[in-house]
């Protein structure tokens, strides 16, 4: 036994499963299979987007690696305080004049990706930069079968007000002749996409190096393309830009380990909400019984009040870390959910538009990816082939916030990629693609493997509830009867028929701290597969 892989793509899955059977390590894989996975899913991921790296190597310490946007050098906090016309009622992002926050060059950040996956291969993988890349050149040279679920990224028509995917991959030219075809169709499900353009670029980091895409050729044609289309993005942006290496974020949850990412990632609003839930036995309320949801979704809202409330970027803001997901933090909101308080939510989400790989190899080395472009803005710099961010759409266009825009800053996001432990053994790794419902979507399944003892499987395919605010989720799996009691505990039930909704698709994989064999599961809400390598 080699190692387990689990994504929501199965090229990038079988590309990273080889690198384990050649004898490559979790990390050399993981960095294979998200190349793949930038070519495959080109509007979920790609060279100019962002991401977090939680690794556990098996023989030292565990590093989070920070590749988070930064705006642009030309932002501004009140660039935008005037064209504000309302927070989108889902309270996924915000609605500008000209939408000039979520399409388009000025909706870019600073692209961050290949320097987070080349530090992460240099400082953990065994294999060549080169050899990382080639599956990944090969997917684009030679092309790819588009599947259902990409087709339906395309094509499936957005809720009223917000802008489809299809409209998103026409507004540049480039991107256009990339995903449209001459009859004003994308390529449909079983026919083959080529991107000889992409494969161009991927060629030339493999050969010049990452440092290329940062202050060489191709972060001058970006510059020149960014600049003149009036992005806040320079060449010295890119020059300067640099990969956060940090400590891991950790608490004790029923006597395990679990850390993630500090802020301004997702995890410190996971780990809150676990420490909340910690005061109850919620193994004995049983896996979504009324009881169960009813604390787990207040306790839910409670740790989204303190994320939106109180975290951004701790270059730029003062962030109470250790108050936030301290005992008397949770003790505190575990009172006014059970005397039935009711409180506000201030929320200033991202959209969806994620991907995530895990990978554990034999040696007992972990790595969980998530990486992003946001919900993509549609921009490709003519001979490039890939798409860059819209991360500025989840900046908060109103000054004097903790997540408000600043030049270099960057924006909070729901990415949480984890890994738990019992004693030093690691015991669970995971992460999910899927905005801000990331968090809540981890959170379940680490109750489902640590509190419910499920097996990755079913712990990623269980029915899901998501609340971050007045409104609760709940899948169509979760009966009626229940829901309806909800709908008389403080909660407005969003009417939601799908057996498997709109949620994130967690990628987890167990291993036994003992025996050390693992198992894993790919969430059935996507188009994946978790695929042992031997």
């Amino acid at each position: 036994m080699h190692g387990m892989v689990a994504a929501p793509q199965v090229n990038a899955v079988d590309a990273a499963a080889r690198v384990l059977q050649r004898g490559g390590n979790a990390v050399d894989a993981a960095v294979t299979g998200a190349f793949v996975q930038m070519v495959v899913d080109p509007q979920m991921c790609g060279v100019a987007g962002f991401g977090v790296a939680n690794v556990r190597p098996a023989d030292g310490a565990q590093r989070i690696l920070d590749f988070n946007s930064p705006a642009g050098s030309r932002a501004s906090e009140r660039m935008w305080e005037d064209v504000v016309i309302e927070q989108d009622w889902t309270g996924y992002g915000y609605h500008l004049t000209g939408e000039v926050n979520d399409v388009g060059y000025r909706s870019v950040m600073t692209p961050t990706t290949v320097a987070g996956m080349a530090e992460l291969l240099r400082r953990f993988g065994t294999i060549d930069w080169k050899d990382a890349l080639q599956p990944a050149i090969d997917y684009a040279e030679n092309g790819f079968v588009v599947t259902p679920s990409l087709w339906l990224t395309w094509n499936m028509p957005s809720p009223e007000g917000r802008i489809g995917m299809f409209r998103r991959i026409q507004t540049t030219p480039a991107s256009a002749a990339i995903y449209v075809k001459p009859n004003g169709q994308t390529p449909r499900p079983g026919e083959r996409l080529k991107n000889p353009d992409y494969a161009a670029t991927l060629r030339r980091l493999a050969e010049a190096g990452p440092e290329d895409f940062y202050r060489g050729e191709l972060a001058q044609r970006m510059a020149e393309d960014l600049g003149k289309n009036g992005s806040y993005i320079t060449a010295e942006d890119l020059a300067n830009y640099r990969v956060r290496d940090l400590d891991p974020l950790e608490i004790s949850y029923r006597g395990y380990r679990v850390t993630s990412n500090p802020p301004a990632g997702g995890g410190i609003c996971m780990e809150e909400i676990l420490q909340i839930v910690e005061n109850e036995d919620i193994g004995a309320l049983g896996l979504n019984s009324l009881p169960y949801i009813d604390l787990v979704a207040h306790a839910m809202r409670a740790a989204y009040a303190d994320w939106y409330g109180r975290v951004g970027d701790p270059y730029f803001v003062d962030v109470p870390v250790g108050e936030l997901i301290s005992d008397d933090r949770a003790a505190e909101w575990y009172g006014k959910i059970k005397r039935g308080e009711h409180f506000e939510v201030p929320r200033y989400p991202e959209e969806t538009g994620t991907t995530h790989i895990t990978v554990v190899d034999e040696a007992g080395n972990c790595v969980a990816v998530t990486h992003s472009l946001g919900a993509s803005s549609g921009v490709v710099t003519p001979g490039l082939g890939f798409t860059y961010n819209n991360n500025m759409n989840a900046a908060n266009p109103q000054p004097g916030r903790p997540n408000s825009i600043a030049p270099g800053k960057t924006r909070i996001t729901g990415i949480c990629p984890t890994i738990v432990y019992q004693d030093d053994e690691p015991v669970l790794t995971l992460g999910a693609p899927g905005g801000t419902r990331i968090i809540t979507g981890v959170t379940q399944v680490v109750l489902n493997v640590l509190d419910h003892r499920l097996p990755a499987v079913e712990a990623v395919s269980a029915p899901r509830f998501d609340c971050q605010g007045p409104i609760l989720d709940c899948e169509g799996r979760i009966p009626s009867w229940i829901k309806e009691a909800l709908a008389e505990r403080d909660f407005q039930l969003f009417p939601n028929s799908a057996s498997y909704g709109n949620f994130s698709r967690v990628q987890a994989i167990r291993r036994d701290p003992i025996t050390h064999e693992l198992d894993g599961g790919s969430d059935p809400r996507g188009a994946g597969g978790a695929v042992m390598a031997v």
